[in-house]
């Protein structure tokens, strides 16, 4: 039972995120350059974060709901701000591929720069966020059997899956809004950012942590969908599975065939 709930769970929560790596980063060598650096920059908000909380308890002396609060509230910002120079460093190199290319256009475009860092930072987010919930599905034991909830690793499982599509669709409208200099769009992504994790202080009210979370993830994705370009005519031709007709040119020779004596 206990490895029956672990590889569900896991199933659950990367598995979106599985199939986007493999569908879409892992046959292209830049896109994995650029997914393994986003992992980077999330990773130093992660130290930046937890040295942070250690000063504060060392500081303060106590370990209290305010001031886990304002903890993740000061995670939230520090992952925005290492997103914001994961973009600088990416717009940089892609001014340098487009340097060295022979047509003067970079292999990757911004967008999806934008959109593999921002997958980047939601799988190792999540990772960090579940591995040892799933350590502990593994067995031995059952859930609830004091009275709590049995849908515990369940619903971690979900929260963890809609946690990395909400870091990709930030990443896609987060770096737009970086590069159209719109404060608006940045500033909606970090309350976005705030509104999802002060949601999971609502748990193990799970209704209404789960529900809101899955609302705004939605949202967002529509919002990035647009972002990125996509309309919702291009959706119905993806669906139909029709290929329009390729143009042809016919060239008509001026030269006329003599006729036959």
């Amino acid at each position: 039972m206990g490895a029956a709930v672990f590889f569900g769970c896991a199933a659950i929560a990367f598995g979106p995120a599985a199939a986007l790596v493999l569908l879409t980063v892992a046959a292209e060598p830049l896109c994995v350059i650029v997914l393994v650096a986003g992992a980077f920059f999330w990773l130093l908000s992660l130290l930046a974060a937890s040295l942070l909380w250690f000063v504060s308890v060392q500081l303060s002396g106590r370990e209290d709901a305010a001031l886990l609060l304002l903890g993740a509230a000061a995670a939230v910002l520090l992952q925005e701000l290492c997103r914001f120079a994961c973009f600088k460093l990416l717009k940089k190199a892609d001014e340098g591929l487009a340097t060295l290319s022979e047509d003067g256009r970079s292999p990757i475009s911004l967008r999806q720069m934008a959109y593999v860092s921002g997958l980047s930072f939601g799988i190792i987010s999540g990772v960090f966020s579940i591995v040892n919930i799933l350590a502990d599905s593994a067995g031995p034991g059952t859930v609830g059997i004091h009275g709590d909830s049995p849908y515990y690793f369940i619903t971690s499982a979900f929260l963890t899956m809609a946690l990395v599509l909400l870091h990709t669709f930030w990443g896609v409208i987060f770096f737009d809004a970086c590069e159209r200099r719109r404060a608006g769009g940045l500033g909606l992504v970090v309350g976005g950012h705030l509104l999802a994790s002060g949601l999971t202080f609502l748990n193990p009210w799970y209704e209404a942590s789960l529900g809101p979370i899955f609302i705004l993830t939605l949202c967002t994705g529509l919002w990035a969908f647009g972002t990125a370009g996509g309309s919702f005519r291009n959706v119905l031709k993806c669906l139909s599975c029709k290929q329009e007709p390729e143009g042809r040119v016919v060239l008509y020779s001026v030269l006329q065939v003599p006729p036959e004596e």
